[in-house]
């Protein structure tokens, strides 16, 4: 009976839940089962259960065992440590508990939470030194603070709890804010003063910018950066990307100011438009507050960098970027020029280089005309508004002259206006016996009517005019390059045009005023109202082949009362090319023109209405030929058109129209729009190549030759006379291309008459390359009917190395034994700088304008400026 009672005891007490053991002073027991052993010195729970410390320890987990010698406790499964008092949770796979030295170490996905500051510790495995009040984290260390928004990565950490210190070992890396990152070594992040600091390289990234620092200090709630050996690469994500070299710096990532020492700035290639330049600025400090920094004891330039100074820069006590203005401001600034002093300034500013246009003066001018004397131009840009702008540029001269020139743009969403207006006061030339002022006007508008169902519905405007016959060729250096500047100073064109066009068909139709200044008052303008352009086509396979229609019409009116009004149709079918089984590739045409007239005092048309329709039957066959081999290939084309019109054709024997061996085949190959050639006619060729291969099977030398003349049943009086083509056999119209190597090439035209005794056409030009020397020339030479002309044209240049050369070109009219021009350059260039001597002897004559030698120097600082000077007009 007493042994089972004792039985009865002892299971009650290791089975009957709730039950409390307590196995030492140190640590109470409250779980469902334990195992007693080793003569109570060792405590197995089995099940999950809570031990509980005196000094606040709570540890939750599935299995327990204690040695109470040793007063080590080990726990297993789904472990939660609880420290009442110093608020900290730790979450893990399995714990050591050593009570004597009240160290808890933990292995397998240990998480560590502060309840007091919010933070979360993550590792494989934990060292919770509670004595001292430090953890310890081992691989895969995330630190998190969800509240204050940052993360901290790393293999190793130290953290003293109590000062509010952890401490990283090796490589670590970190989130703050969701938008910056950092990457640095041995790491010390201050929880007290939210600071970061490393003595070891670091670097921190946001959306734009790249940060390194060679030790920092990195505060969280000010956004503050301070370090050493700074390196900032802003927009490091894009090709275009400036570099900031500081020796040490403080930085607000907020608001993207910074206090810095010995800053350098390098800035991307492109942005002045030129990858070969390296631009930089580097001074003796930097500040930036809002959106302006200023560098003091600044220096920059746009040179490439090499190891010797650059071949220009700009030194001043202060330069200063406003970027609210978008302007460059420059105290007490130097240009040096390969370190020589060249200019002094007190002040100057110009845009940024992100401005595209802003309001402020432009680049002045100094400038000598052997007409108007010396000159000084100062432009004054102001931009109106976001689409507007305005250039007024005054220009003051030596002889009482005075030159405004006025322009204004603007730019809309389907329109656009270019107003240029120029005003001249006292104005003397030495055909003038008076001074007298004149003025100018040219004026381009465009505008998008954006008309459904068209591609294109453009209206256009343009307006050309002067008051002064020479005022264009004087004034040329002096009138803005705009769009609206005539790109023919001996002919004004005015408009108004309008374009439609669509998958169907293309139309255009408009005015147009032409005025020759060459000419005299009564008769130099002509007058086209209106005229129309309409192209169609029909049908693109009808029998196999294409059918074009156009129409185009206009009143065309000069010298006074000459009177031209048409309207001309054309129907055109162009058959495909077909192959005949001998090889023979042929096509054929046939056209059909109605022409609708009625003249007055005009030689071609009656002054009655005349009504006309003409046909044109054209048909093409070649047969090609060739011969391949190893290192040659040779081309042989015999070819023949055969072109018939029944009909007359209109008076146009006087005209310039002419034949060469380019245009012979074309099927209007007079270019006449009314009229198609008269008779019957047969256009016999030969195109002969040889082209040769080099070890890369690329062709690199190569010679051709074509061969062409027509013949006739009778002569056709009404035919151009300088084509040749009137007579019963044309001239032989032939070119000749020769590229004999890499460093010489050929090409000659050439007409010769019809019985082979006279060339009446020769155009020779040929360029010869050795080394650094290129030199060309052209010939061109007219005689019997095809005209009366002989000029000789020459271009020599010498590239003494890569920055300098020296070249001449000249014009020569051997008819008149009168040489044009002469020009002789020495230029010297590298990346940013260009300067050069010219020398400019010319022999032209018209009214106002003579003869002049000139001898400039120019200089081109890049992308500065260009400064011409003109040393002495003869």
């Amino acid at each position: 009976m007493k042994n089972n009672f004792f039985k009865i005891i002892l299971i009650i007490f290791i089975y009957f839940p709730l039950l409390q053991a307590n196995g030492s002073d140190e640590f109470n027991f409250d779980i469902t089962e334990v195992q007693i052993l080793d003569k109570g010195n060792k405590f197995i729970g089995s099940k999950r259960g809570v031990i509980t410390s005196s000094d606040g320890i709570v540890i939750d987990a599935d299995r327990f065992e204690y040695d109470k010698i040793k007063n080590i406790l080990r726990a297993d499964g789904k472990v939660k440590i609880t420290d009442k008092i110093n608020q900290y949770t730790i979450l893990t796979e399995s714990i050591i508990y050593v009570k004597n030295d009240d160290l808890i170490f933990t292995k397998n996905k240990s998480k560590a939470t502060s309840i007091n500051d919010n933070i979360q510790i993550s590792a494989n495995e934990f060292e919770y030194d509670r004595n001292q009040n430090i953890i310890r984290a081992y691989k895969n260390v995330i630190i998190e603070n969800k509240i204050e928004n940052y993360k901290i990565f790393s293999e190793f950490i130290n953290y003293q709890i109590n000062q509010g210190i952890i401490k990283t070992k090796g490589n670590v890396s970190g989130e703050i804010h969701s938008k910056y990152n950092f990457k640095s070594k041995d790491l010390i992040f201050n929880k007290n003063s939210m600071e970061l600091n490393s003595r070891k390289e670091t670097t921190f990234t946001d959306s734009s910018n790249f940060y390194k620092f060679k030790k920092f200090n990195y505060s969280i709630n000010k956004e503050e950066l301070k370090g050493e050996n700074v390196l900032i690469n802003s927009n490091y994500k894009s090709p275009k990307n400036d570099k900031f070299y500081f020796s040490s710096a403080i930085i607000n990532l907020r608001s993207q100011e910074y206090i810095a020492k010995d800053p350098q700035i390098k800035i991307h290639k492109t942005i002045f438009g030129n990858d070969d330049n390296d631009p930089r600025l580097k001074g003796v400090s930097s500040v930036k507050k809002g959106n302006v920094t200023v560098i003091k004891k600044g220096i920059f330039t746009s040179c490439k960098e090499n190891d010797d100074c650059p071949p220009w820069s700009i030194e001043a006590n202060e330069i200063k970027h406003d970027g609210n203005k978008k302007q460059m401001i420059y105290k007490n600034a130097l240009l040096r020029v390969y370190d020589f002093p060249v200019f002094y300034f007190p002040k100057f500013f110009h845009p940024d280089p992100s401005v595209e246009r802003q309001t402020g003066f432009l680049k002045p001018e100094l400038n000598n005309s052997n007409v108007l004397g010396s000159s000084l131009t100062v432009p004054y840009f102001k931009v109106i508004s976001e689409n507007k702008d305005f250039t007024f540029t005054p220009t003051i001269f030596d002889n009482d002259t005075l030159s405004i020139q006025n322009e204004y743009r603007q730019e809309n969403e389907l329109s656009s206006i270019d107003v240029d207006f120029g005003y001249v006061k006292n104005y003397k030339s030495n055909s003038m016996n008076e001074k007298k002022n004149l003025s100018h006007l040219f004026l381009n508008y465009e505008l998008d009517l954006d008309i459904d169902n068209f591609d294109t519905s453009d209206l256009s405007l343009s307006l050309e005019t002067v008051t002064n016959d020479t005022y264009l060729k004087v004034f040329e250096q002096y009138i803005t390059k705009s769009n609206t500047r005539p790109s023919d100073f001996n002919n004004l064109n005015s408009h108004l045009k309008l374009f439609l066009n669509n998958e169907s068909f293309n139309f255009e139709s408009g005015f147009e005023v032409y005025e020759n200044l060459q000419t005299g008052k009564s008769d130099r303008h002509q007058y086209i109202l209106p005229y129309y352009n309409f192209e169609k086509i029909i049908d693109q396979d009808f029998y196999d082949g294409s059918v074009y229609f156009k129409s185009h019409g206009n009143n065309f009116l000069k010298d006074t009362n000459n009177l031209l009004s048409n309207i001309i149709n054309d129907l055109r079918f162009k058959s495909p090319n077909f192959i005949s089984s001998i090889g023979f590739n042929n096509s054929y045409n046939i056209n059909l023109k109605n022409l609708n007239s009625i003249g007055k005092n005009n030689s071609k048309y009656k002054s009655s209405p005349q009504i006309e329709l003409v046909g044109l039957f054209n048909f093409d066959s070649s047969l090609p030929m060739f011969k391949v081999n190893k290192n040659n290939k040779s081309t042989l084309v015999p070819k023949i058109n055969f072109k018939f019109n029944p009909n007359d054709m209109k008076n146009y024997t006087t005209s310039d129209n002419k034949i060469d061996i380019n245009n012979i085949f074309n099927s209007n190959r007079l270019g006449f729009s009314d009229t198609f050639e008269a008779g019957r006619s047969l256009t016999l060729g030969l195109d002969y190549k040889r082209e040769s291969k080099n070890s890369l099977d690329e062709i690199n030398k190569y010679f051709e030759l074509k061969l062409a003349t027509v013949l006739r049943d009778k002569k056709e009086d009404f035919i151009p006379k300088k084509s040749t083509i009137n007579r019963k056999s044309s001239n032989l119209f032939g070119s000749i291309t020769n590229q004999f190597s890499d460093n010489l090439s050929l090409n000659y035209n050439f007409s010769i008459d019809n019985d082979y005794s006279k060339f009446e056409y020769n155009d020779l030009g040929a360029t010869l390359s050795i080394n650094n020397l290129i030199t060309s020339f052209s010939f061109i030479e007219e005689n019997g009917e095809m005209g009366d002309s002989n000029v000789f044209e020459n271009s020599i240049r010498y590239e003494i190395n890569e920055s300098n050369f020296i070249s001449f070109n000249t014009r020569r009219n051997r008819k008149l034994d009168l040489t044009e021009y002469y020009d002789l350059v020495y230029q010297y260039k590298n990346d940013c700088l260009t300067a050069g001597i010219k020398f400019k002897k010319s022999y032209y004559e018209d009214r106002d304008l003579k003869p002049t030698e000139d001898l400039l120097f120019t200089i081109t600082l890049f992308p500065l400026t260009t400064y011409e000077y003109e040393a002495q007009t003869f």
